[in-house]
Formats: C-alpha cells, sequence, structure tokens
C-alpha cells in the first residue's frame, strides 16, 4: 500500500500539470465538454483508490488520460441507442475504439496545431457562445480552474458565473459544436477570444489567486507556450505579438517577485539586475513591429506599458508621463475598468496622489471593481502617501478582504500594521 498522503501529492500535482491535457484528450473521443470533464473528475478520483493500492504509476498524466477516455468510451455506447445521429457521437468500431485509447487521434487536414490545450481553447471560443462565456468556460476547463476562481477573475459571484458556464456548455452541446481547430477562414472569427483566454491562464499563474505562492509556475509556463503556438499559427498577426510580448515582459520579473522568506516584493523594490534580459529583447523587438503599420490593439499597447516599465534604470525614473499617454490610448481601445485603475499609478507619479485618489473614487462609484482587492489596494497606498493613515488602514482591510492569496495578504498585513514606503 502506498502512503496516503504521497498519493494525494501526486494526485494534486498530476491536477495541477495534467487537467488540461487529460481533459482535452478526453474531450476528444466524448465529443462532449460536459461528459468529457465529469469522466476526468471520476479519473482522478479513481486515481486515488487505484494508486494507494497499486502504486502510483509512473506516468500519471497518461494513466489519467487513458481512464478518462475509457469512461467516456463506456458513456458514449451507453447513449448509442438514444442517439440519431451516431457518426457525430461515437469512435467508429469497437477495436478500433480501443486502440484510439490508447494512441493519439490522427490530424485532420484542418488540425494544423498538434496541440490539445490549444484545440480545447478553439473549440470552446466558438462565436456562437457569447464572449464572457468563452473566456470563462475555457478558463475552468483549461485551467482547471475553481468555479470561485473563474468568479473572482470576472469580478461576478460564484453563483452567477456557474450559471454561465453550465449555459456555455449546453449550448456546446446542443450546437454540436464540433472539437476541432478551425480552419483559416475561422480564425480571425476567434482570435480576440483565444488571446483573452490566454492572458487570463497567465494572470491565473503571475499571481495565483488562492494558496501560499504567489506564482503558479505551470500556469505562467503553459500560457507562454500556447502564446508561441499561436504566434506560429497566425504570425501575420500584430495582437498575438502583443500578448506574446506582454508574457515574456511581464514574466521577466520571475525571480525577484518575492524575497528569501517568499515576501511579497513591490516593483520598486526588486533587483532589476536580476530580471531575464533576453526575454526583455525578444518582447522589445515584438513590440516595436507591433506598434508599425497603423493603430495598435489592446495587447501590443499593454506590452509597451510593461516595458517601459520594465526597461526604466529604476522605479522613480520610470517615464510616467509616457506610461499615462499609453494608458490614454489603450483606454480608447479598452475602455476596461481595471486598465482606468492601473493607470492611477502613473497618474499618482505625474500628478500626485491627489489626483489619482479622485479617479479612485469615480471608479468606486462605477461599482465594477467592488470584488476587486486592487482597487482598496491602490486606494490604501495614496491614502498613506497624503498623510491620511487611518483611512488608509480601512482600505487596507478591505483589500485584506477580498484577497486569498497568502503571499499577498502577508504584504497587506504588514501595511496595515505600519505601511511605509522605502
Amino acid at each position: 500500500m502506498t502512503p496516503w498522503a504521497d498519493v494525494e501529492a501526486a494526485v494534486a500535482d498530476a491536477h495541477r500539470r495534467g487537467w488540461a491535457l487529460v481533459l482535452a484528450a478526453t474531450a476528444r473521443v466524448a465529443r462532449d465538454v460536459d461528459l468529457a470533464e465529469e469522466c476526468v473528475q471520476e479519473a482522478y478520483a479513481a486515481a486515488l483508490a487505484s494508486w494507494a493500492r497499486d502504486g502510483i504509476p509512473d506516468n500519471p498524466v497518461a494513466w489519467l488520460t487513458t481512464a478518462a477516455k475509457r469512461r467516456a468510451m463506456d458513456a458514449v455506447r451507453r447513449q448509442q441507442t438514444f442517439r440519431s445521429k451516431l457518426p457525430l457521437l461515437v469512435e467508429p468500431a469497437k477495436t478500433e475504439d480501443e486502440a484510439a485509447i490508447d494512441e493519439p487521434t490522427a490530424l485532420g487536414p484542418e488540425d494544423v496545431v498538434p496541440d490539445e490545450r490549444l484545440r480545447l481553447i478553439f473549440m470552446c471560443c466558438h462565436p456562437a457562445l457569447a464572449q464572457d462565456a468563452q473566456l470563462a468556460l475555457t478558463l475552468r476547463l483549461v485551467c482547471g480552474a475553481t468555479t470561485a476562481t473563474v468568479a473572482r477573475a470576472f469580478l461576478v459571484s460564484e453563483s452567477t458565473m456557474a450559471a454561465r458556464m453550465t449555459r456555455a456548455k449546453k449550448k456546446i452541446s446542443a450546437a454540436r459544436i464540433p472539437y476541432r481547430l478551425p480552419g483559416a477562414a475561422e480564425l480571425p472569427d476567434r482570435l480576440r477570444a483565444v488571446l483573452g483566454v490566454i492572458h487570463l491562464l497567465f494572470t491565473a499563474g503571475h499571481t495565483a489567486p488562492s494558496g501560499a505562492s504567489l506564482v503558479r509556475m505551470d500556469l505562467v509556463d503553459q500560457s507562454l507556450r500556447l502564446a508561441r503556438l499561436l504566434r506560429e499559427l497566425m504570425p501575420d498577426e500584430r495582437e498575438v505579438w502583443g500578448l506574446l510580448a506582454l508574457l515574456l515582459v511581464t514574466d521577466a520579473r520571475r525571480g525577484t517577485r518575492v524575497d528569501a522568506d517568499g515576501r511579497l516584493l513591490r516593483l520598486e523594490d526588486q533587483d532589476r539586475s536580476l530580471w531575464d534580459r533576453s526575454a526583455m529583447a525578444e518582447a522589445h523587438d515584438l513590440i516595436v513591429d507591433g506598434l508599425r503599420g497603423g493603430r495598435p490593439g489592446r495587447y501590443v499597447l499593454q506590452a509597451a506599458i510593461a516595458s517601459l516599465y520594465a526597461e526604466a534604470p529604476s522605479y522613480d525614473q520610470t517615464d510616467w508621463p509616457q506610461i499615462v499617454t499609453l494608458y490614454d490610448e489603450l483606454l480608447s481601445v479598452w475602455p476596461s475598468p481595471v486598465v482606468a485603475l492601473n493607470r492611477t499609478v502613473a497618474v499618482s507619479m505625474v500628478s500626485g496622489p491627489a489626483q489619482a485618489l479622485e479617479e479612485v473614487a469615480e471608479l468606486e462609484k462605477d461599482g465594477r471593481l467592488a470584488r476587486y482587492q486592487y482597487l482598496p489596494a491602490i486606494k490604501a497606498d495614496l491614502l498613506h502617501r497624503l498623510g491620511r493613515s487611518e483611512e488608509a488602514s480601512i482600505a487596507y482591510r478591505q483589500a485584506l478582504e477580498l484577497t486569498a492569496n497568502d503571499a499577498e495578504r502577508e504584504f497587506l498585513a504588514e501595511r496595515l500594521a505600519g505601511p511605509h514606503r522605502a
């Protein structure tokens, strides 16, 4: 018998590393996202008992994939007599079905990217679904994120998000949306949503929504890989360049975002000499190319802002006026309240914290960021800089109530106990 703690750790690790791959492979057999997700969940549950009895397999993800696909095959066969269009729903013959469990499904001419996760993203980003539903459902499926985590990312209640994802999965099933990479003519209609999904995946890894670690490196690495694959698929799309540049320049700081004890370090406190200069250089070239040939889009502008922060000799020497200008342009192409909030940080460095605080107050009245922990956190810092310590403490407490990541909570608690600026 394998110790239970070892089994639990192995299953948890396989969930982090392999959820998307197992689900994507199962969806290819099930042709139904809901059924595939159910079969994958059953496979993970079965692993707990099986691995405790028989030992942890050498390749846990492969074991889970086989188990989930077998469950999907069995479920599809049980449904045969209730379906009229069998060719759309089942694998050809029994012997071929069994072989398909152990061998990858052959790629069709439209499957130009041999990556299950990217194919799953394109399937979920079907234009028949509302874009919020596309993004939320794919974050749930590709990341294996809980509904509560997805709801937090979209700043809505868990019940609201659960209803959205249920409707999206039902629509995929009812519309018989195929599990395949769309043809070249269909790609542009799905690109915006696919970019959004990969960016959300990176964001969920760059600052984990909850848990002890600030970063989930598996999600960061996965999103970078998907961004590179997408660039290979659509090499002429400037927004694809912009997304890859944004991810590269942001991740270049990965090793300096916490200290040796795991405590969060602000941008101004990080050791810039340790940043990944090769990633920053690659991002710079992508940004320069993206800024040519017409008005830049959302991701090119976000990358340009991140690059200005990264390339400054120090935090205080950042070109704050230029960052404000870029944020103004970004707001014109992507009028997001989160962008407006991030802009207030640069405004505080150009026009002072009082002006920035006025803009934060307007965002509070707007209401869309009521669940967003960074609004009260930024407000608290601005209040402290103005010497309004009691009000700053109230804002820090509000931020703490909305924050689930342990590293961020510890940082906010320290600021609440004695906020200061280096």
